[in-house]
């Protein structure tokens, strides 16, 4: 497994293509890796690629890679990168990678580290008796922070997200929203970056239809969890979390607990 870092160069109109497209952006990915083919179906039980979007400034893009083998981003650099920088220094081709394993392998249990992650949070619903159930966006902050937070998914993807000391929240216990429990600010958890994305999919066997419509919310979590299954967090980190893995979501980082942490690890 490898951990794959490319800054996006804003000023080019290759770079703002691609962010404007996460199927473009998603095809520029998988495009990294020359022995998977456009039509190879992921296996469930096998560590897939999951990128990520990381903005930490008007013109400070980051896309970030999981994936199973070392990624070559050449055409990303070409088209979205910096080409003469990468051109003139041979020992810098315009991303770094660097293998996952060695994360992976220290894992234990009560382990803390500050996490990322960008997801699509989703819930079914059914309007009325008889209807079939449809998978809809929870599109507040307390129901996508309910989502990461529900016992269900955390155990499962082995962590469980840390609560705040008392004297560190602003809201007490019990505090409810519209008649409805909710954690309030008792977690070391937060939500930023909620966009609603709208594209069309490309539909595999028949360049004559038109694309699909996709449309999908997508938040970014940032927080501090406790590892509490090992072996079902590397599955995490190398499988993804929730839906719309292909289009950015799903990718969880961790980070040492420090104050001065910046990058994922």
């Amino acid at each position: 497994m490898f951990l794959s870092r490319f800054r996006l160069n804003t000023a080019r109109p290759g770079a703002r293509r691609l962010l404007s497209s996460p199927q473009s952006m998603h095809a520029a990915v998988m495009s990294s890796f020359p022995h998977l083919l456009p039509t190879d179906m992921p296996n469930p039980d096998a560590p897939r690629v999951l990128w990520r979007l990381d903005q930490q400034a008007r013109a400070q893009v980051l896309l970030y890679i999981v994936s199973p083998t070392r990624p070559d981003l050449t055409h990303l650099v070409e088209q979205a990168g910096w080409p003469a920088a990468a051109a003139a220094d041979p020992d810098n081709p315009g991303w770094q990678s660097k293998p996952y394993a060695p994360l992976l392998e220290r894992l234990s249990p009560g382990q803390r580290w500050s996490f990322r992650l960008t997801a699509n949070p989703v819930h079914t619903i059914r309007r009325k008796d008889g209807e079939p159930r449809k998978i809809t966006a929870h599109l507040t902050p307390v129901h996508q922070k309910g989502w990461l937070l529900d016992p269900q998914r955390q155990e499962p993807c082995g962590f469980r997200i840390l609560e705040k000391p008392h004297d560190q929240r602003l809201l007490p216990d019990g505090t409810t929203h519209q008649g409805h429990p909710h954690h309030g600010d008792r977690h070391e958890l937060s939500v930023s970056d909620m966009q609603s994305l709208s594209f069309g999919k490309a539909q595999p066997g028949n360049s004559n239809k038109s694309p699909k419509p996709v449309t999908l919310v997508t938040v970014t979590f940032d927080g501090r969890l406790e590892v509490t299954d090992p072996d079902a967090l590397r599955r995490t980190l190398t499988h993804g979390l929730g839906r719309a893995r292909a289009y950015g979501c799903g990718l969880i980082t961790l980070a040492p607990l420090t104050p001065t942490t910046q990058q994922p690890q």
